[in-house]
């Protein structure tokens, strides 16, 4: 960023205070000289009223009517409205309008969309997606992700910018007439994770996010539509419910905050909306919101019957902008009179209107819009949305209870009776049609047959299956079911909603199982025959507490595969052996080694031993965790760089003996021209084991007697490695790092420095006139620097964007990343430093390796971040030879070459590291690992060791170099890691 952008952001947050989050929305602002310019030019040609008009987001009616066409126009041109929000109505009269006021529009208009499960929520005909509550039921994030970047797809095809969703209101009030289905469940934990993914998968898709209804409408008995909510709760369950998903998507860069209209004593005797303690004080200041603040429509009575001139004190309190009535002329005059009265100024008018214009510049919005109409529904409607819905509806499906075992079906039993509650089936009925592949049964229709001639032909049956279908009168039979429960096997499968179980308590507590499908769509029925018949998974978990029945979380993982409880020695490993990893781990704390780590080891995909130890730091405040991120080092090199390679050889976009020179031009007519890619990946090129890169970048005139010495002396006195001393006493070149973020000085290197982006020519520069010594084996972090130049040589984007959108994002892989203070909060990552010697402050959430810190944080050496969790599932995909799931990302012979060839001159694989099967004691494995084994291990004490032999994955994650990495390695001494390796070895049962 420059200085003059710099400022602005400045300005538009001073307010906010120093802890505010940064917004992915901005992010995405790639000339930011050119964004100032575009914002300052409207601001400079703009009146007062027209600033004012662009703060409201004004309701219209998708109808194209002239005298409807007449008042949009009105209020583009006369008023210079900031957007529009369209209400129900069809699709391409929306469309219509929308590209008129966008010609009309000087300043092109922010559409907005009230679109919580897609266009279907405001459009006759178009596609509805499920309710959140049923979302919530879904285990797999990344199908919630996925799931925002379709709807993302479908806005933009209508000409929509912004969406009012995600709902973050937790459901914990089984009497709210107005939120329940549209909030993702009663646990804050599992609601804000959802509403993160599905945030990042609209913001991913080019539209902003809006979580609502800040701070939370989830717990009231009331519909603020109507009337004012009251919300009477201390501070101490606020934050632990109603504000805890909000403040998640804050830290996750959330671009955009709905005040809900409610009253919540704790916090003001005024109602949210207009209160600039909730909003300002709570919202922008204590929890860091810096995107745009909207409030919720100012029509609903919970405002207008609570609040005169609304409008003017939702801009006083802190909103941006203003879901203003239909009488748009009232509204903005009411601004304009507090204008004028000295209760609003033109400076927070101004700077208001510069943050919304800024939005917009983010948005797109910096040129005129036009949406094509034709063929609309043909674009909206695709194939990949149908798979998606499938596999989310199917992913929803959730097993409440399987007391008796009974599922999946014992094929043997011939008695079996399905009972149908529905008011209309056909004879091609395809939950029957499918259970009949493979089970003996007799089908009854619950609603055609009399009551007294089902309970005829159930009596004798061995086994009862219950299929309850939407919109059905179960009462009658509710008497008979309880019979049967009482007697013999019944299975309760639920394709309506969860409201309907909630009718019979009674049948519920003794039925041998229950199945909470949530539809009876063709292929969910098909899909929940198989999974009762054991040939499909199924892991839902319900969203909601079931009054009286079941919690949130309650589900039943059913796989056909596995058992769904399991133990090691069901998969071939002695839990007893495993067992003695807690001592090996524990050791390691005790003697220093590092404060804390997370240990997990997976047979065929199914993990055996997972457990976190210690804390992030020796202090011991914050636990490990299973989703604690940690900084992989060189276990980067294998995670990330080695991916793209092999992805891209995979492609046929190189092969291994063609010359890095090809790709890069630089090392052309250099010493450096015939390094083949295999000599890089062997370790072989001759290159130097490490650079002081940095060292460009320090003023070496700070430096008394050079910057580092073998001995130490009075200005050398810390040691970084063996017979070196540095000094830290020292400063920045100024052309290279500065304390202030800038369009130049981009590259963050801690809290308080900012590195030139230039300077990565330096770095490359140094590489280019590093000597070359032979062709002999040399560990070398420079080879990966490298082929990540070579890697974004040929896809011509960042090596970090290629890998999560080619690997991490479709894979699931939410906690990796590089730069991780990009998506995550600096509480979620592991420190590795205290004081790091170079950065002079504490390392957390920026990279350790100084090279990759200095290349900006994504280098081909280190910088990535990431989880055990997701670390194994990268290492189970190779293993499983380049699927995950239901895809394919390498293929087989690729993933076979690399994880098979090794160098002739050393243990080295082509890329990966392996076991040193003549020299055990320079091994980084236990000598009982087989030659298979391929991984990689990383300087802040991360290690991940796949094995072919025996479908194996260990993944040992710590933060050994905090508080300091510059005494002994307490880690390597002890062996913890190959001892640890060793111990899963030892557990197998052959």
């Amino acid at each position: 960023m420059n200085k003059r952008f710099w400022g602005l952001i400045i300005c538009l947050f001073l307010w906010i205070g120093v802890n505010a989050s940064s917004v992915r929305i901005l992010e995405q602002i790639d000339d930011t000289v050119a964004c100032n310019r575009w914002v300052e030019e409207q601001l400079a040609r703009m009146t007062l009223k027209q600033k004012v008009g662009q703060l409201f987001i004004h309701t219209v009616a998708p109808v194209t009517l002239q005298k409807n066409k007449n008042s949009i126009e009105d209020a583009v041109k006369e008023y210079g409205i900031g957007g529009l929000l369209f209400s129900k109505g069809e699709l391409n009269k929306q469309v219509q309008l929308t590209n008129l006021a966008q010609q009309w529009a000087d300043i092109p208009l922010l559409i907005t969309f009230d679109g919580e499960w897609g266009l279907g929520m405001r459009l006759e005909g178009m596609p509805e997606f499920p309710r959140n509550r049923v979302l919530g039921c879904i285990q797999n994030d990344t199908l919630i992700y996925q799931y925002g970047r379709e709807v993302a797809r479908q806005l933009r095809e209508i000409g929509v910018h912004v969406n009012f969703a995600p709902v973050a209101d937790v459901d914990n009030n089984p009497s709210n007439p107005v939120i329940n289905v549209r909030s993702f469940g009663s646990d804050p934990k599992q609601v804000a994770r959802k509403v993160i993914a599905y945030s990042r998968g609209l913001e991913d898709g080019g539209v902003m996010a809006v979580c609502k209804h800040f701070p939370g409408h989830g717990d009231t008995d009331t519909d603020s539509h109507y009337v004012l909510p009251v919300l009477n709760f201390n501070r101490d369950r606020l934050d632990s419910v109603e504000l805890y998903p909000f403040r998640e998507a804050i830290k996750a860069g959330i671009g955009g905050m709905m005040i809900g209209h409610l009253h919540v004593a704790e916090l003001d005797n005024r109602p949210a909306s207009i209160s600039s303690e909730v909003i300002t004080s709570v919202l922008c200041k204590e929890l860091g919101f810096s995107g745009l603040v909207f409030t919720d429509a100012l029509e609903m009575k919970g405002i207008s019957d609570n609040a005169d001139n609304p409008c003017a004190q939702a801009l006083m309190a802190g909103n941006d902008l203003l879901l203003v009535p239909r009488n748009l002329k009232k509204s903005l005059e009411s601004v304009m009179r507090a204008i004028k009265a000295g209760k609003l100024s033109e400076k927070v008018i101004t700077e208001k209107c510069r943050k919304v214009l800024m939005y917009k510049y983010a948005l797109g919005l910096s040129h005129k819009q036009h949406t094509e109409l034709d063929g609309i529904k043909q674009r909206i409607h695709t194939a990949g949305m149908d798979s998606l819905l499938a596999a989310m509806e199917k992913a929803a499906v959730t097993v409440l209870k399987d007391s008796a075992d009974v599922l999946p079906l014992d094929l043997s039993l011939s008695g079996n009776v399905l009972l149908s509650l529905s008011s209309s089936l056909s004879d091609d009925y395809p939950f029957y049609k499918e259970l009949k592949k493979t089970v003996s049964l007799a089908w009854l229709h619950g609603n055609a047959d009399s009551l007294n001639r089902i309970q005829e032909r159930v009596t004798p049956a061995q086994q009862v299956i219950v299929a309850v279908h939407p919109n059905t009168n179960f009462q009658p039979f509710l008497p008979l079911l309880e019979k049967l429960a009482v007697d013999k096997p019944v299975v309760i499968v639920c394709f309506a909603s969860q409201d309907i179980l909630q009718e019979m308590p009674s049948v519920l507590r003794n039925v041998s199982a229950v199945v909470l499908a949530h539809t009876d769509k063709t292929y969910i029925q098909q899909y929940v025959a198989d999974v009762m018949t054991g040939q499909d998974i199924v892991n839902g978990r319900l969203s909601v507490d079931m009054a009286g029945l079941w919690k949130s979380g309650t589900g039943i993982t059913l796989d056909p595969d596995y058992p769904r409880s399991y133990t090691p020695e069901e998969l071939g490993m002695d839990s007893k052996i495993l067992a003695a990893i807690d001592t090996i781990a524990e050791e390691g704390i005790r003697e220093k080694a590092y404060p804390g780590c997370h240990v997990l080891i997976t047979k065929d995909g199914y993990p055996v031993y997972n457990k976190c130890f210690g804390s992030l730091t020796y202090e011991g405040k914050e636990k490990v965790r299973e989703h604690t991120i940690y900084d992989l080092a060189s276990l980067s090199k294998a995670a990330g760089t080695l991916l793209a390679v092999m992805k891209l050889y995979d492609e046929g976009k190189f092969g291994l003996t063609d010359k890095v020179s090809l790709y890069l031009p630089a090392l052309r007519k250099t010493n450096k021209q015939n390094i083949t890619i295999q000599d890089l990946l062997f370790h072989e090129s001759g290159l130097p084991s490490y650079l002081p890169f940095y060292e460009d970048a320090i003023d070496m005139k700070t430096c008394k007697g050079g910057f580092s010495r073998k001995k130490p002396d009075a200005e050398h006195r810390l040691q970084i490695a063996p017979n070196v001393y540095v000094c830290t006493n020292f400063f920045f070149k100024k052309e290279w790092v500065s304390a202030v973020p800038s369009d130049v000085y981009s590259l963050p290197l801690s809290d308080s420095l900012f590195l030139n982006k230039d300077f990565k020519q330096v770095v490359m520069r140094e590489i280019i006139n590093a000597p070359l010594k032979g062709h002999s084996y040399r560990y070398s972090c420079l080879n990966f620097m490298l082929l990540k130049e070579v890697v974004e040589s040929i896809t011509k984007v960042p090596m970090d964007v290629y890998l999560d959108s080619v690997f991490f994002k479709p894979m699931g892989l939410m906690y990796t990343a590089y730069n991780p203070l990009k998506h995550f909060s600096k509480e979620q990552i592991a420190p590795t430093a205290e004081k790091d010697f170079l950065r002079g402050g504490p390392l957390q959430g920026y990279v350790h390796d100084e090279a990759a810190a200095f290349m900006g944080g994504v280098s081909g050496n280190a910088g990535l971040f990431s989880t055990a969790h997701d670390v194994s599932v990268l290492f189970q995909m190779l293993l499983d030879r380049g699927i995950c799931g239901d895809r394919r990302y390498l293929s087989r012979a690729t993933c076979d070459l690399f994880m098979s060839m090794k160098s002739k001159n050393s243990r080295r694989g082509l890329g990966f590291d392996k076991p040193d099967m003549e020299k055990h004691d320079e091994s980084p494995c236990t000598p009982e690992a087989p030659a298979s084994v391929f991984g990689h291990t990383g300087f802040t004490g991360t290690c991940v060791w796949a094995d072919p032999d025996n479908d194996l994955v260990f993944v040992f994650l710590s933060n050994r170099t905090y508080p300091t990495s510059y005494g002994q390695n307490n880690l390597v001494k002890l062996g913890i890691r190959s001892r640890i390796q060793q111990a899963m070895y030892q557990s197998l049962m052959h």
